[in-house]
């Protein structure tokens, strides 16, 4: 009858009992009930020492969990619209080598999201990590706890504005304008920034950031729905006036870990309870940051719920200033975008992260006549903070997309996939592979980005959600706030801020509990005399069996919750009825996406195409290389790291006199890149006009040839196109053989990384 009642894998563990002797059975659970003793009293332990580390951590400041040391080089606190943001210089640890002054630097902007800064640099494996081991300068954009009186986002802009201008200021002789990194909602504001000041940026990274809000997969995304079964926006005012002005971070959180709560409520804790003689150390040091609750005005949040959560203004191209004066339009930023997201990622899905590229342009032409370059590169598994945490995504796709840089500034315009792939001992071309991993851009088309949704037409209910807000937010600020306004205090806010249950959690188990006075000396005393269990201990294989089937009960209700909601909010703003009562006929839903043509479009257009018309028969060396180069690429159009890095060593080798600048280069195997695009046939016709002298032409070739076979053997597609470049040019076209020692160079460099 007993074992009707215990879950299966229960009963299957406890099973192993039967083999054994009532004196075997006694001690086996002798021995487990001390050692799952011992873990109680060391799991409250190291509980114990998270809330005094909470607490120091306040009584600090809440400084950024950064592990490397740092300089603040401005502090916009201080600015005459001031915010609570600061730029720091990072400093190497003698772990790294020194950073080279003529480097391009890199700027980490970091969350804040109800959680303080550091979450890019708090492991050695990190963001920041990365940057010092290349040897390049690294900056951080960090904030404090508190805002500033009268602080908006526009105030925060513009100090980022101001950082990066001082960061070019800094690096003026570098060799390319900062990498910026954007982590989730420091995307958005990077996007701004460069949308903003385009000159101050190099190439951007949106690490897990969502720009389209609306965006997901119905059955897998439900935390879009929040803000609707919510009513809107008016709920993030309300929270704002009762903390008498200032929005309480800690209720994002709290929203976050109820995406999960098998994670929250029992995972994160009985990893720690069943682990606990190894864990301590990785526990405490993120939940220190996990810890770490910032505030933000009432006015900040309420811009971020309008514009964002519930308005999704970003990706159309809506945000506008406070004056009315400037608009932030995604296709202003003239340099490379990429995107790093995750099918892993409940929190920003591929979808959020990549559906702005078909809310701003309805083709890849229309990219390439903005000569705007945008990659993406999706990760097959990794969570949310995984994206910022996890030292393994630091490792490859984070070092290989920082250490690919100038060939992505060298592509030609248009959407990529960055294709990262674990190299082997016969990997054609292997001596040209800097690292572990082969990076390589396969181009995408609009296609292939709304592929990965299963529709849009499901992002009209989330415009009759937006109307709704605003209707429901006018009745708050007219009716609701003032009187609650009227009731708070400082005092008030202050006390439920303190009971807020991530903060209470900790603080109520730190030293400020005399209850857990005993807990310290207890603990020491079991980590002298530990006794820890067998992992074959029939009771602790029972132990883990129960612990999986509560956290798949958990799981089961969050579905069940997730599934509901899902349907409550298409039950209500799916409905034609709320869509008319709110002033939306069906003619007015489904107007997100690219404009039709302006005439200002169409005269660019026109331009460009005038330009490049003056571009057949005229150019440099360095440009009639580029088109030759990009005539004879592989079939499949995939860009790949060997043949750039080979083309790179060769170009050091030329006489510094002669040798092109790599801004040169790149600004070739752009102009060219269009000009093969209008008319390949003309373009390739005009190379011997492009160099007169025989001897250019045959070193040129000779080049091309190399350069070509990075990769390994040529295609027939390729042999093909070098015959024809070769009987137009009046040289004989001779296959470049493989340089000596090239195997081996390939595995001594495997050896020496």
């Amino acid at each position: 009858m007993a074992s009707k009642e215990l879950p299966p894998p229960a009963v299957s563990a406890l099973s192993g009992l039967s083999g054994l002797w009532p004196l075997q059975a006694a001690q086996a659970a002798a021995e487990y009930g001390i050692d799952a003793w011992q873990r109680g009293i060391l799991t409250l332990d190291v509980l114990r020492e998270r809330g005094n580390q909470y607490l120091e951590h306040s009584r600090s400041g809440k400084p950024p969990v950064l592990v490397f040391d740092y300089d603040v080089v401005l502090d916009a606190r201080e600015f005459p619209k001031p915010a609570n943001y600061a730029l720091a210089r990072i400093k190497p640890d003698t772990t790294h080598a020194r950073t080279d002054p003529k480097k391009r630097p890199f700027v980490v902007i970091d969350p804040r999201a109800g959680h303080g800064p550091g979450i890019g640099g708090f492991k050695m494996d990190s963001e920041i990590g990365i940057a010092l081991q290349h040897g390049h300068p690294c900056y951080f954009v960090m904030f404090f706890p508190t805002p500033m009186p009268g602080q908006t986002i526009e105030s925060v802009c513009a100090a980022e504005i101001a950082f990066m201008r001082k960061v070019n200021e800094l690096h003026a002789g570098a060799d390319g304008k900062p990498f910026v990194i954007g982590n989730c909602q420091g995307g958005w504001a990077l996007i701004m920034l460069a949308a903003l000041a385009p000159d101050s940026v190099g190439p951007i990274l949106l690490a897990g950031s969502p720009v389209s809000y609306w965006a997901g997969v119905e059955g897998k995304n439900p935390m879009r729905y929040s803000g609707g079964l919510m009513g809107g926006t008016w709920l993030a005012s309300l929270a704002g006036d009762l903390g008498h002005g200032k929005f309480d971070g800690a209720y994002l959180v709290n929203n976050f870990e109820s995406l999960n709560p098998s994670n929250t409520y029992w995972s994160k804790l009985y990893n720690l309870y069943s682990q606990v003689d190894t864990e301590r150390e990785r526990f405490l040091e993120f939940e220190k940051w996990w810890g770490g609750l910032f505030l933000m005005n009432k006015e900040e949040m309420e811009w971020i719920t309008r514009n964002l959560f519930v308005g999704n203004k970003l990706s159309a191209g809506e945000v506008e200033s406070f004056d009315g004066r400037h608009r932030v339009d995604i296709r202003n930023i003239r340099t490379p975008i990429v995107v790093f997201a995750s099918w892993g990622d409940n929190i920003t899905p591929p979808q959020q992260a990549l559906n702005w590229i078909p809310d701003a342009y309805a083709s890849v032409d229309e990219i390439r006549l903005n000569e705007q370059t945008i990659v993406y590169c999706l990760h097959e598994k990794i969570g949310h903070l995984g994206i910022f945490v996890s030292a393994g995504v630091a490792k490859r796709e984070t070092s290989e997309l920082a250490s690919a840089l100038d060939l992505i500034e060298t592509l030609p315009p248009g959407l990529y996939e960055a294709v990262i792939q674990d190299t082997q001992p016969d990997t054609p071309g292997l001596a040209y592979v800097e690292g572990r991993y082969l990076i390589q851009f396969a181009p995408r088309t609009i296609e292939d980005i709304l592929a990965f949704d299963d529709g849009r037409k499901d992002e009209q209910a989330f415009e009759v959600v937006e109307r709704v807000a605003e209707i429901n937010q006018g009745l708050y600020d007219t009716f609701g706030s003032p009187l609650v306004r009227a009731m708070t205090s400082e005092t008030g806010a202050e006390a439920a801020r303190a009971i807020n249950p991530s903060r209470m959690e900790r603080w109520a188990l730190s030293n400020l509990n005399p209850w857990m006075f005993w807990v310290q000396a207890l603990a020491d005393n079991v980590r002298a005399n530990r006794r820890p269990v067998t992992p074959d201990n029939p009771f602790s294989k029972t132990e883990r069996a129960v612990s999986g089937q509560i956290e798949q009960s958990l799981d089961r209700v969050r579905d069940g919750r997730d599934e509901m909601s899902e349907r409550m909010f298409k039950a209500i703003y799916e409905a034609p009825w709320l869509a008319a009562a709110v002033g939306l006929g069906t003619d007015a839903l489904g107007r997100r996406g690219p404009r039709s043509a302006t005439w200002e479009q169409s005269e660019l257009k026109r331009l460009k195409r005038v330009e490049i018309e003056s571009q057949f028969e005229s150019g440099t060396l360095t440009d009639a290389w580029a088109r030759l180069l990009l005539y004879v690429r592989r079939e499949e159009n995939v860009v790949d790291e060997r043949p750039y890095n080979l083309m790179r060593r060769m170009i050091e080798e030329i006489d510094p006199d002669r040798r092109p600048a790599p801004a040169a280069v790149k600004a070739a195997m752009k102009r060219q890149a269009f000009v093969l695009a209008l008319d390949e046939e003309r373009a390739i016709a005009a190379l011997p006009g492009l160099v007169p002298e025989m001897q250019q032409r045959s070193k040129g070739f000779e080049a091309a040839r190399r350069v070509a076979g990075a990769r390994g053997a040529l295609t027939a597609h390729q042999e093909e196109r070098f015959r024809r470049v070769a009987a137009l040019l009046s040289i004989d076209d001779k296959p470049v053989r493989p340089r000596a020692g090239t195997r081996a160079a390939a595995g001594s460099r495997k050896a020496a990384r």
